[in-house]
Order: C-alpha cells, then sequence, then structure tokens
C-alpha cells in the first residue's frame, strides 16, 4: 500500500490537475488573443456552494450527497486513515525499531558475557546425518526468501527517513517500487515453502517432559551439565512454534494486502497492514537468536544445516537421546566422502 504523503490520493490528483489546467488558461487566453482568465472565480463556478461548513464536513468524514461526478462517493476524506497514519508513524515505527535494536543488543551483550558455545569434547571425526537434502533444501528456501523480504520490508517501512532525504527523487521512487514489487510478488512463494516446512518438521516439534527439565536448566545456561534432548530441543521447538503462528499471520495479511481486488474495504486493508507489520517486525527479531544460535553462538551447529551432517561430540552434547538413538549410524569423513561420491561400498559401511 502506498504511504499518504507519496500519494496524495484520487482527490488530491484531481485538484492538482484542475489547478494545473486554470493556471494555464491566461497563457491560453493570451495566445488565442483573449483577455486573462481569473483562475479563482473559475474554480468558485466549478465547485458552486463550497464554503468553511462544508469543509469542516469534509475533515471531519461526514457523508451525505455531493456534487462529485463519481457515483457513489460520499465521502471525500475518510479520517480512518489519519488513525492508521498515526499507528504506523508513532507506534509501530518505532517499536520496531525498539525491538530490533533491542534484541541485537541482547545478543550481542550475550556474546560479550558469555562467548560461543563451545564444545566439550574433542571432535571425533565420525559424523551422523542430521537434516536430509529435502530439508536443507526447504530450510534454505523459506530462509533465503525470509531474509529477502525482510529486507524489502524494512526499507518500505524506514527507508524513507534516512534514503529518501539524499537520493534524487527519481531515483527514490525507482528504488521504492523495485522494493515493492520484489515484497509482493516473493511473498506467494515464502508462502509455499512456509506452509511445506511446517507440515515435514510438525512430528518433530511436539513438547515432552523432557522440554520442562530443559527449560528448567534454561537450555544449560543454569546449573551444572548439559539438559537432555531429543532430536530437538525445547529452544529449538519454541522457535519452531513462533515461526509457525506468526509466520501464518504474515502470510494471510501479506496476502490480503497482495490480493486487494476480492473485495476488501480500505479500512480492512489499513487494519490487516498494521496486523502484518506488528507479526512481521516479531518474527524479524526472534530471528536475530536463531541466526545467532546456528551460527556463531553455537560451535559446530552451522555444519549441520550445511552439510547435512554433525560430529559425533556434537551430537552427544547438544542432543544426547537423539545420539543414543542414531550413534550407530556414524561413519567416518571417508566414508562421508565416498558416500557422497556415490560408491557403493561406502553405503554398505553405512548400514
Amino acid at each position: 500500500m502506498k504511504t499518504c504523503k507519496r500519494n496524495p490520493g484520487w482527490f488530491g490528483l484531481v485538484a492538482l490537475l484542475l489547478a494545473g489546467c486554470l493556471l494555464s488558461l491566461p497563457v491560453v487566453a493570451q495566445s488565442q488573443g483573449g483577455p486573462p482568465a481569473d483562475a479563482r472565480q473559475e474554480l468558485m463556478q466549478a465547485l458552486p456552494g463550497v464554503t468553511s461548513d462544508y469543509w469542516r464536513d469534509v475533515k471531519g468524514g461526514v457523508s451525505g450527497t455531493t456534487s462529485s461526478t463519481s457515483p457513489g462517493a460520499d465521502t471525500l476524506i475518510m479520517v480512518e486513515g489519519e488513525t492508521w497514519r498515526e499507528w504506523r508513524n508513532n507506534w509501530i515505527s518505532p517499536g520496531g525499531l525498539i525491538a530490533l535494536g533491542g534484541s541485537a543488543s541482547a545478543i550481542f551483550l550475550f556474546w560479550l558475557l558469555v562467548g560461543q558455545v563451545k564444545l566439550d569434547k574433542p571432535r571425533t571425526g565420525r559424523k551422523i546425518e542430521r537434516w536430509s537434502r529435502i530439508d536443507r533444501t526447504i530450510h534454505w528456501y523459506v530462509a533465503s526468501l525470509f531474509i529477502i523480504l525482510a529486507v524489502t520490508g524494512f526499507l518500505l517501512l524506514y527507508a524513507k527517513w534516512f534514503l529518501a532525504p539524499i537520493l534524487p527523487n527519481s531515483l527514490w521512487a525507482g528504488f521504492m517500487i523495485a522494493a515493492k514489487n520484489i515484497h509482493n510478488y516473493l511473498g506467494p512463494l515464502f508462502a509455499l515453502g512456509l506452509l511445506v516446512m511446517i507440515i515435514k518438521w510438525m512430528r518433530h516439534n511436539v513438547f515432552n517432559r523432557v522440554d520442562l527439565k530443559w527449560f528448567a536448566k534454561g537450555g544449560g545456561i543454569v546449573g551444572k551439565g548439559h539438559p537432555s534432548a531429543g532430536f530437538l530441543n525445547g529452544g529449538e521447538k519454541v522457535w519452531y512454534w513462533l515461526v509457525t503462528f506468526l509466520g501464518l499471520t504474515v502470510v494471510i495479511s501479506g496476502l490480503v494486502l497482495d490480493f486487494p481486488n476480492f473485495g476488501q474495504s480500505r479500512e480492512t486493508m489499513q487494519t490487516t497492514l498494521i496486523i502484518h507489520a506488528i507479526g512481521a517486525l516479531i518474527l524479524m527479531a526472534a530471528s536475530f537468536g536463531h541466526i545467532y544460535i546456528g551460527t556463531a553462538g553455537t560451535e559446530g551447529a552451522f555444519e549441520g544445516m550445511k552439510t547435512g551432517y554433525v560430529d559425533e561430540a556434537w551430537a552427544e552434547q547438544h542432543h544426547d537421546l537423539w545420539y543414543e538413538a542414531v550413534k550407530h549410524e556414524a561413519i567416518s569423513e571417508e566414508e562421508l566422502e565416498a558416500l557422497k561420491a556415490g560408491q557403493p561400498a561406502a553405503a554398505e559401511a553405512k548400514t
């Protein structure tokens, strides 16, 4: 949806065109040898009955019969739009910056105080498959689109404060149109990937008593020893359900905004945009923690989603219950390389 500052609406456009035509009348008249026309008089003749009381009613959103030539046009200014603008600029925009900045600051502080979670034991060099090729494909498909949508959405909400003042108008307009189109067209593709991911991984994300003990120990921060965990720990399950509920909220609201040709009113679109922005900003702030833990925050974690395999030492330390169930499947790095090369002997060695 275009912002009110950049798009004055149909009434404003008509007014600008009318004013332009009236200002051009003297030039036309002089070129034809006639006397200059009085622009103000022409305007009053074109809009009879325009009084101060009339404009007060317009500003107040009072409905009624007008002299507009548009069928059914009985409200020239929608005052709900001003309420939406105040919510967007006075609450959502600053609130989003607080959420994003607070999340990034908390992660940075945690890194300074705790640092990277290292492996307690040396690597064994034996690998266990954690994520299949299809799992990794789904993850990186959704993650890539999420990052692009997050960046373009951030620009649509905030770029006017730091890019508009320094870019030429034509370049600014082209930049924002490109961001809007990328955001709008990739949204439905993200929705498809998200649905596949939710369905594919739901069986791994059912909470149990093991997760309660994991939460009690703060994922290993409280007390001694690393808490037990199955294939996924309690924190990973929380992230899954956060992505599920907030992701679906963002997707559904985004589709409503993407396809305004199903009879949605302008008020519905404005409310939906507020919901979309709030859900997206919360999800973006939470994603900082997920990205940190899966990369710089935990030694060996990124290898699982990059290659599909993790070292035995990592599996035993972070997911001991899962490790006990699959440790017989561990293979050496040489066997893994042979397996990737498609050598039958490696497949037999794995089994």
